[in-house]
């Protein structure tokens, strides 16, 4: 497990470094090349432009149109990964017994170990890098966006709701719920599997604090991209995970009980 989340953050760290951070504090133009940005931070900053001025030049409302536009088209992505997590999981008291049935570190052994292993998901038809792959799909468009929200210079001059766009939340509410919103949602993501795995449930309480602290540091036009997303995101998660949350909630409940 430990191997899984360390080749997760590197693909995220790698994703980061190809998305062309360097440019970050660069206004995106017509004028800016590369392919980073010629092809994913210039459209999808012309996107939220475009949808602003068909909302009476509201770029807080182009913000939340243009998130749910791109969650929706990743979407697809988002539930063969959940699927894949899921059949992942249910096979683990085999691989368990598996890996108890071959526990000797003799190279032999081993082999034997790698080759039984691959049978049950070959018997299964589950691929263990197939998890991966929508991730590698997914960030260059979030970060893209990340990045089209920052670098688009019209977006600083105009305000939504309570907040201007370009600057940090005043009152400190959109971070509050942007952080809120992350817990819940990843909550909801590690229903049935947080008991299992200490590390993914460190990072329950530790991600939610990291937004604050990014959100009343960032301009606010940020954090309602965050909110937005993972509003989408809770709603989208209890759908697809909905009957392993309510069993959890059961299982929950008579635990309560028989106390």
């Amino acid at each position: 497990m430990k191997k899984r989340i360390l080749a997760l953050i590197g693909i995220v760290g790698l994703m980061t470094i190809l998305s062309g951070c360097t440019e970050y504090n660069q206004p995106i133009t017509p004028e800016s090349d590369g392919f980073w940005n010629e092809y994913i931070v210039y459209p999808l900053s012309q996107l939220i432009t475009l949808f602003a001025e068909w909302m009476s030049g509201s770029y807080g409302l182009a913000i939340v149109v243009v998130t749910l536009i791109i969650r929706l088209a990743i979407l697809p992505l988002m539930i063969k990964q959940t699927k894949n997590s899921k059949a992942m999981q249910a096979l683990q008291p085999e691989m368990k017994e598996i890996k108890e049935k071959y526990s000797s570190k003799d190279a032999q052994t081993q082999q034997k170990l790698q080759q039984e292993t691959m049978a049950l998901f070959q018997k299964h038809g589950v691929n263990p890098l197939a998890g991966c792959f929508p991730l590698i799909v997914q960030m260059p468009i979030l970060i893209g966006f990340y990045h089209a929200i920052v670098r688009t210079e019209a977006i600083k001059d105009h305000n939504f709701l309570w907040f201007d766009l370009g600057n940090p939340d005043p009152i400190y509410l959109l971070p509050l719920i942007a952080g809120a919103t992350t817990f819940i949602q990843q909550k909801l993501m590690m229903a049935g599997t947080a008991n299992q795995n200490p590390q993914m449930a460190m990072m329950l309480y530790i991600m939610p604090v990291m937004i604050i602290i990014f959100a009343i540091n960032f301009p606010a036009a940020l954090s309602l991209y965050w909110v937005v997303g993972n509003l989408f995101m809770i709603v989208q998660t209890y759908f697809i995970k909905g009957p392993d949350i309510k069993a959890q909630a059961a299982t929950g409940n008579s635990g309560g009980k028989k106390k």
